[in-house]
């Protein structure tokens, strides 16, 4: 008999530290990106500075603050949340210790902390300690102080912000990553922030997501002809070609699997067979990517749920994690 736990959980065995690159886009847009963990990006005008995801902790955070300040000494202004999830938003006390003053999110990710908010924080601090060392530092959820939009998808519920000399819009052009994924753009520079709605040779992790409407999403941002973009997790996309292929690439993930998930739902597997299904299409194409053995069961117990229709993503619980584990190991 094997522990069924004997495959370690998630990222607990993942203590690597990854290269970091900071690297300047246009003259106002900067990537922060982690060789697969997730990234950060970085406005800065002549008046202030806007970051798009908070890291983790507000220790890791602290890493990207010296990388600004060794090119720029604005007030970091504005922290915007790409959406909900503690490995994104955590970080953003020492910000506001640097002086930011507005913490910016959707009105879906507001909902979303409200609902889940802590039973995520709890669920995601297991699954990756090496992100959250140091989480002692971390003085519990992080809330915004501005709330945009009413919740549906599109550009006319976007925020304008001014830095000095670049203008950023932020919107939530519509479902995916999950039900409140937000945007930054940058459109004299053509630099997009997608947060996690596009990844890169990495893997795409969609346990809380909306994967029917993920697609159309996706079309929105190509429909921008970004010439860069700062996505979720991966390198940093430079040219539309490039930018495109990352779109392509997440949209593949999102379509591959969700095929999967809606065949073994229709065959009626239990969760078991539907990992070893989705694993014949997902394998090939995927298997070699940054957190992929770490996404996939989360994601195929999403694209089940889904197919089934459990319109609503389940909460994860640090419990719910280890039950789920446990049933495909077993």
């Amino acid at each position: 008999e094997t522990d069924p736990m004997s495959k370690a959980f998630a990222s607990q065995a993942d203590l690597q530290d990854k290269k970091i690159t900071f690297e300047q886009l246009s003259p106002h847009c900067w990537a922060y990106t982690a060789e697969g963990d997730p990234n950060s990006g970085v406005i800065i005008g002549e008046k202030f500075i806007m970051v798009s995801d908070a890291t983790a902790t507000p220790a890791m955070a602290q890493d990207l603050i010296q990388r600004i300040r060794q090119v720029s000494d604005k007030p970091i202004k504005y922290v915007l949340l790409t959406h909900y999830h503690a490995v994104r938003v955590l970080g953003a006390s020492a910000y506001l210790a640097e002086g930011a003053t507005e913490i910016i999110a959707s009105r879906g990710t507001y909902e979303l902390i409200v609902e889940r908010g802590a039973e995520d924080m709890q669920s995601e601090m297991e699954r990756f300690p090496r992100l959250f060392r140091g989480a002692d530092s971390v003085p519990g959820l992080t809330w915004p102080t501005m709330v945009i939009g009413d919740g549906q998808p599109g550009r006319q519920g976007s925020l304008t912000v001014d830095l000095g000399g670049v203008k950023v819009e932020i919107w939530h052009p519509g479902q995916g990553h999950t039900r409140g994924d937000t945007i930054a753009w940058v459109e004299e520079e053509k630099v997009l922030f997608s947060g996690d709605l596009v990844e890169y040779e990495a893997g795409v992790y969609t346990g809380d997501a909306q994967l029917e409407e993920w697609p159309a999403t996706l079309e929105a941002l190509r429909a921008l002809k970004a010439e860069a973009i700062v996505p979720g997790r991966g390198e940093a996309m430079k040219g539309n070609a490039d930018v495109n292929k990352a779109l392509d690439y997440t949209k593949r993930w999102v379509t591959t699997l969700f095929q999967a998930g809606k065949e073994a739902a229709a065959a009626g597997m239990d969760l078991k067979a539907a990992m070893a299904h989705t694993r014949k299409s997902m394998d090939p194409v995927f298997g070699h990517v940054f957190i992929y053995e770490h996404c996939l069961p989360f994601d195929v117990s999403r694209a089940f749920d889904e197919a089934k229709g459990i319109k609503n993503p389940r909460i994860w619980t640090a419990e719910r994690d280890k039950e789920m584990w446990s049933a495909l190991q077993a």
